[in-house]
């Protein structure tokens, strides 16, 4: 077992069935691969995305459709084909959170990230219906 410090200086147990693997990394990261999906239920439904091998950089990321239960992003075939998701129940689905100051946050719906919960490989993608979503979402105040 691996273990993590993270930027509250906490150092956290990392197994392998938390290390998800984003081989083309998230857009403007491009070279970061390796990440630890961490939850506190503290601060549910609320996730980090904490890069593996830099304890200082992490993304406050959301299971979307806990706040939002309409959200239905279409992946396109070669984005399926390439995360081996057989059904649509293989995928996590999460959605980057930026804090924008006091009591204020919004959701990038545009570009997923989509985990197949069998293998943790993922990709941040750019659905076919991205049209219908915002880039920046409000959050909803107390959620």
């Amino acid at each position: 077992m691996n273990t993590l410090e993270t930027t509250e200086l906490e150092t956290l147990a990392v197994q392998s069935d938390n290390i998800l693997h984003l081989p083309l990394g998230l857009l403007g990261f491009e070279k970061i691969k390796r990440y630890v999906l961490l939850e506190n239920p503290h601060e549910a439904p609320f996730r980090w995305l904490q890069v593996l091998d830099d304890p200082s950089l992490a993304f406050l990321v959301l299971p979307p459709t806990l706040i939002f239960p309409d959200y239905a992003p279409d992946l396109v075939t070669t984005d399926v084909e390439f995360l081996e998701l057989s059904c649509p129940e293989d995928a996590m689905l999460f959605n980057i959170v930026t804090l924008r100051g006091k009591n204020r946050a919004t959701v990038n719906l545009k570009a997923p990230i989509v985990v197949n919960h069998r293998s943790l490989v993922g990709k941040q993608v750019v659905p076919v219906n991205a049209a219908h979503y915002a880039l920046e979402q409000p959050l909803p105040a107390g959620k």
